[in-house]
């Protein structure tokens, strides 16, 4: 199986520490797929660890629960996937690469940047729309079966 990124330089270093085949072709990534991935995210440090067969590959600067709002701790098994999701809750808000794991609860994309790092959410995830577009390729290439999102405090 294999793996084509969105960006044309990622983390090449952590990629191969994964033990994963690594190809650049034309400046893009591709990796040769590993069997399983978890997503750590921690609130307390607003950063998503990605780990491709226990070894860290990626670590991604994340927006959980702002003031008011809650993300929701536990493990969790993606439930569904929407390549573009509108928000049916909050003003049919846009949520690309959204991969759902609790309810309305997903790890996508956002627009505000500039808000990564701090709490601003609702609840859900946010990433940098590049990060969200690896993410989502790496468990729609793995499967949601063989992914794990783990949300701690």
């Amino acid at each position: 199986m294999k793996i084509q990124f969105k960006r044309k330089f990622i983390n090449i270093a952590a990629i191969a520490a994964t033990g994963a085949v690594l190809l650049l072709a034309s400046g893009e990534g591709t990796a040769q797929a590993a069997s399983q991935i978890v997503a750590r995210v921690s609130i307390s440090q607003q950063r998503m660890q990605v780990l491709v067969d226990g070894r860290p590959t990626f670590l991604w600067k994340v927006s959980t629960a702002g003031r008011g709002y809650v993300t929701p701790t536990g493990s969790f098994k993606p439930t569904r996937m929407h390549e573009m999701w509108y928000s049916r809750k909050y003003d049919n808000a846009p949520m690309p690469h959204s991969i759902f794991f609790n309810g309305g609860y997903a790890v996508h994309a956002t627009n505000h940047i500039s808000r990564l790092g701090r709490p601003a959410s609702h609840g859900c995830v946010r990433l940098h729309p590049d990060d969200a577009a690896d993410f989502y390729q790496l468990v729609e290439s793995f499967g949601p079966s063989n992914t794990s999102i783990v949300i701690m405090k």
